[in-house]
């Protein structure tokens, strides 16, 4: 079956046919599905570990800890606080409305593993397009939801280009989108006064050890002062040996480059011209296996292909400057970074990069880690990403907080209706005022 206009429009109908039952509304509705969620979670672990495995080499313990371990802690959250998130929200009311009370009441949105369970629990219909680049991960997301989730109301629908742009043709009440650099730039900062063993690893913990780079947050290049940067790199070879190995290229730990295609524009970078002699340690690949070790390149031109498109790869530029604030500049003339990371334990420097950069996540001396922590939200900014999603936030991302105000048929004061007497007018311009005595002077006549 082709998956074009008519069919992603025929699509969209039938979940706002669902939707507008009302099913996704209640409480009961919402729980069951995040329950199927934890149960699909549980009782499919190794097809979602094959699945990745399949796509990436991913290392099944990431797969347990990145992936379905953290999937697990935002539906528990859910699970546990969503009554309390539904509960309408009082509001004060003014004079300007007495008699009268008011509230904000949550108000699901219909749209399209994080973010779902998020807009289910917000009470939506759900469409999820998975990447086309992930083959196995998508097929295994569309047999599992279809066995698990009310396919009224929540559904998967895989492809390419074409799929997506069918459904971006239609209209959605709420899109949450994931991708490349044209969309969002990822940017790490790494400005170390003091480097050490624990710093490099933690570095290599966010961008190797999340799919070797090919993640979202994991970073695209750092930027270091010139006399750091040789005690910067030595302790980089040394704790990716400690990692993967004399030979990465072997290593059961380090997950492959996901396609040819992605295999072929990495490789691009290393080739270019601009580059040449500015790899400091890796750079070996094997196209047959689709595996690209760890490289490092120090002081890539700020031109170059690598330093100017998204790399998401394993590929690490180490930019140098003189000082650590001209790495200000640099990351604020890109595009916002979804993620942007410090190294230092120089407190006046923290809080003037917390000033200073625009980014959706910022994270100080540690990489990805802000994505675990459910009390925060995680989302981009400008370019980088729309919205924000994680726990509460998720709810939130795909709740309407809809405004009502009630009121009964007494206390219908006159001076809101013509003619506007000078008393009126005065009365009502201290009720906007929230002037009290002005409005007790005014109705009394009072100077």
């Amino acid at each position: 079956m082709v998956f074009d206009g008519e069919a992603a429009a025929s699509l969209v109908k039938e979940m706002r046919l669902s939707f507008n039952s009302g099913k996704t509304r209640s409480y009961e509705w919402r729980i069951s599905q995040v329950n199927a969620f934890l149960k699909m979670v549980v009782e499919q672990e190794d097809q979602i570990i094959e699945a990745l495995r399949s796509d990436l080499a991913k290392p099944p313990l990431e797969t347990v800890v990145y992936e379905i371990g953290m999937f697990k802690n935002s539906c528990e959250v859910i699970l546990k606080e969503l009554k309390q998130w539904m509960t309408p929200e009082k509001a004060k009311t003014s004079i300007t409305t007495f008699p009268s009370s008011a509230e904000i009441v949550p108000e699901p949105l219909v749209l399209s593993l994080d973010p779902v369970v998020g807009a289910i629990a917000a009470g939506n219909a759900v469409v999820l397009k998975p990447s086309e680049i992930s083959p196995a991960s998508s097929a295994l997301l569309a047999k599992l939801l279809a066995e698990y989730m009310d396919n009224s109301c929540v559904r998967v629908v895989e492809g390419a280009v074409d799929e997506t742009t069918a459904l971006l043709q239609q209209k959605w009440d709420k899109i949450l989108y994931t991708g490349n650099g044209k969309v969002g730039r990822i940017v790490m900062a790494a400005a170390a006064k003091h480097l050490t063993p624990v710093t490099a690893r933690r570095i290599i913990s966010g961008k190797w050890g999340c799919n070797n780079g090919q993640a979202c947050i994991s970073p695209d290049y750092v930027i270091t002062t010139k006399d750091f940067a040789p005690k910067l790199v030595d302790a980089l070879k040394v704790e990716l040996e400690n990692c993967f190995g004399k030979n990465p290229l072997e290593s059961v730990d380090l997950s492959r480059i996901v396609s040819s295609n992605h295999f072929a524009r990495l490789t691009k970078f290393l080739d270019d011209d601009k580059v040449s002699g500015k790899i400091v340690y890796g750079g070996e690949k094997d196209e047959s296996k689709l595996r690209i070790a760890p490289t490092l390149l120090l002081d890539v031109p700020r031109d170059s292909l690598i330093m100017t498109e998204e790399i998401f790869g394993p590929l690490l530029p180490i930019i140098t400057v003189n000082k650590l604030e001209e790495s200000f500049d640099f990351i604020n003339e890109g595009t916002k970074p979804l993620a942007a990371y410090l190294f230092t334990n120089d407190n006046k420097f923290k809080e003037e990069f917390v000033k200073n950069v625009s980014a959706g996540g910022l994270l100080i001396n540690d990489t990805v880690l802000h994505l675990v922590v459910h009390s925060l939200p995680f989302g981009g900014v400008g370019e980088s990403g729309m919205g924000a999603y994680h726990g509460k936030f998720s709810f939130d991302a795909f709740t309407h907080r809809k405004a009502v105000l009630y009121r009964g048929f007494t206390g219908d004061a006159s001076l809101r209706y013509p003619p506007y007497t000078d008393t009126k007018q005065k009365t009502m311009k201290a009720l906007v005022a929230g002037d009290v005595t002005g409005v007790v002077r005014a109705l009394f006549g009072w100077s």
